[in-house]
């Protein structure tokens, strides 16, 4: 059964999300999940130029906290660690796809020039 919203209680919930996913990397980490995609550590070193070790382990640490990426660990010297999307994180696909959506309309309902 879906939730009844109220304003109030809309907005505090997007809210909620738009922190589940600000900052600087995991959004990025999320596109190259997108699909069913599986990436290892050391692919999304390569993938995301500009991200440090450490902040790509915290990103994709609050992802899996947060329920929306899953890591599996082989138990193998040297370790082979890998992360994909869960169910969850794989149906956000569509609403930042309308998001996308959104964003190439803005052109065409700017207001005319003066």
């Amino acid at each position: 059964m879906r939730k009844i919203y109220t304003p109030s209680s809309a907005a505090s919930d997007v809210l909620e999300v738009i922190q589940i996913l600000e900052g600087r990397w995991k959004l990025l980490i999320l596109f190259h999940l997108f699909d069913g995609k599986v990436q290892r550590y050391s692919d999304f070193e390569k993938l995301i130029p500009g991200i440090s070790q450490k902040m790509l382990a915290q990103q994709l640490r609050k992802l899996e906290a947060d329920g929306i990426v899953a890591r599996k660990v082989y138990p193998q010297v040297p370790p082979k660690v890998e992360y994909r999307l869960t169910d969850w994180g794989q149906a956000l696909c569509p609403a930042l796809d309308a998001l996308l959506s959104w964003a190439e309309q803005k052109d065409h309902f700017a207001p005319p020039a003066s």
